[in-house]
């Protein structure tokens, strides 16, 4: 149990420098470089998974010893593109429908995903073998 609370405040570190990268890229090239927000959040988000799997295999989760990183990298970009949907779907159901402020949104779809994303990557990049 241990080990899995100090997984989840990796992970929480992780996700928070993700988070503040993928959040001013995001303010960045929507409020300075007038795009719209839908695509600079996939812009940000995309930008953030990079980071992410490098902190994360190296920081959060023990990767598989014999995996292929080509592969894992893949898998690791795959659940990241169901995350971003995820994530480009909340944003637009609560800026669109809601009305709720773009850079409020982008904190709850984070959240979300952020759930999401543990869960995903516990099931498929760790090593869950003895030893």
């Amino acid at each position: 149990m241990k080990k899995l609370f100090t997984q989840l405040i990796r992970f929480g570190i992780v996700g928070a420098i993700a988070f503040l990268i993928d959040y001013a890229i995001m303010i960045a090239l929507t409020e300075l470089a007038g795009i719209n927000y839908l695509v600079s959040s996939g812009i940000s988000f995309t930008i953030s998974v990079i980071v992410n799997y490098i902190l994360s295999i190296t920081i959060v989760f023990k990767p598989k010893k014999d995996a292929n990183k080509t592969k894992e990298f893949i898998i690791f970009v795959f659940l990241s593109v169901i995350g971003l949907g995820l994530n480009q779907l909340l944003m637009y159901i609560q800026v669109d429908i809601l009305a709720i402020f773009y850079m409020l949104a982008k904190i709850v779809a984070t959240a979300v995903v952020m759930i999401y994303n543990f869960i995903t990557r516990k099931l498929f990049i760790e090593d869950h073998t003895k030893g």
